[in-house]
């Protein structure tokens, strides 16, 4: 447990910069880890990902408030955009982690394997949607935010990955767009938290120290560190060259990816 712990700790960290710096939110490596360090902890295979989707998205509670008051302080968070799609993405996120509870881990392995080879192809392209038109209507945001809501619960992310693009195809600036995301992940990370509390209360399989599909033990330690580190990150993102970042960590993403796809063939 200790070893663990101190890994939780440890991955808090890394989360807190990556929040702040490439505005994707941890989810993207908090899951991932988090299903590893499940599988060595022994918990019944049936809920590793129900309980790993779960404990992101409660940890991205902490990372997000760090992160985007921290984006709030260099004046880059829309706070109109944010009033506009929030019941929109807690819906969809609310509904997403529904959705999740029904699904084996398999196949939610599956999906969140696609959606990291997504993300990467995203970042090693460099990918930016043309600034085409203007943000939608209150129907259209409610309808984006429900998609992006329902995503993020299914990968257990704070919806960086969708958001951040959409907002820029939109015609929001960059910057902007990774400071408003930030924000937005704070109601998809509620949402989804009470979502898989709620979905997996009383779930028989469960280990203990476990609220539902939360996992104390593992939000506890990555909360406490990355809450830390994500307004390093930030600061980071104002100075770093953030493009060839984003290469190296979509690497990463695929070599992640391509290790989950084996074990759900190869166990």
């Amino acid at each position: 447990m200790i070893t663990a712990l101190l890994l939780y700790c440890l991955l808090g960290a890394f989360i807190g910069i990556l929040a702040g710096l490439l505005g994707v939110g941890g989810g993207l490596v908090i899951v991932p880890i988090l299903v590893f360090t499940f599988g060595y902890q022994q918990i019944p295979f049936a809920i590793i990902m129900h309980l790993a989707l779960g404990t992101s998205l409660a940890s991205i509670v902490f990372t997000s408030i760090s992160s985007f008051m921290a984006h709030h302080k260099r004046g880059a968070v829309d706070w109109s955009t944010v009033r506009r799609i929030v019941l929109g993405v807690m819906v969809g996120t609310f509904l997403g982690s529904c959705i999740a509870s029904l699904l084996p881990t398999t196949v939610l392995k599956g999906f969140f394997v696609l959606f990291l080879y997504f993300v990467a192809y995203q970042f090693l392209t460099n990918r930016k949607p043309k600034p085409s038109r203007e943000l939608p209507g209150p129907a259209g945001m409610f309808g984006v935010g429900n998609i992006i809501g329902v995503v993020s619960s299914l990968v257990g992310i704070g919806g960086g990955a969708l958001s951040v693009p959409f907002m820029i195809w939109c015609n929001v600036t960059v910057h902007r767009a990774i400071g408003t995301s930030a924000a937005i992940g704070l109601p998809i990370a509620i949402a989804g938290t009470f979502g898989f509390l709620v979905n997996g209360w009383g779930n028989p399989a469960l280990p203990e120290y476990s609220l539902g599909f939360i996992y104390l033990p593992a939000l506890l330690g990555i909360a406490a560190v990355s809450v830390l580190t994500a307004p390093l990150g930030v600061k980071l993102a104002h100075s770093l060259p953030v493009d060839k970042l984003k290469k190296i960590f979509a690497l990463l993403l695929i070599v992640v990816g391509t290790r989950m796809l084996w074990t759900i063939f190869h166990g």
